[in-house]
């Protein structure tokens, strides 16, 4: 039985090369975790920098952060002691400097005014 060799033309093979390429292109999914936020906080821990801790009800708490787990933060502070907040409690954080500063030009507009 004399049995017939099929090899696929150079046509073919370039089509399967292209189709491979397009498939590997596409964009992948982004990852669930970035660590900016581990990040961030290793960042002012080290630095020691004076943060406002903005709480969903308004209240503000100044102070540096001293550790932090997935739940929780602690707030180190100067004028009482030191706190455990909930991440969940937490509307947003930012650098005490930047909230004396807002205040500065807000303070410099009503003077011009």
């Amino acid at each position: 039985m004399n049995r017939k060799l099929i090899r696929p033309t150079l046509a073919e093979v370039k089509e399967q090369r292209n189709a491979g390429a397009a498939g590997a292109s596409k964009k992948r999914v982004p990852p669930e975790q970035t660590n900016a936020e581990n990040y961030y906080y290793l960042k002012q821990m080290a630095a020691r920098t004076p943060l406002v801790v903005k709480l969903l009800d308004g209240e503000e708490i100044h102070g540096w952060l001293e550790w932090y787990d997935k739940d929780c933060i602690k707030i180190h502070r100067h004028n009482g002691p030191n706190l455990l907040i909930l991440k969940h409690c937490v509307k947003y954080i930012f650098k005490e400097s930047e909230d004396e500063d807002e205040t500065e030009e807000h303070d410099i507009n009503e003077q011009e005014s």
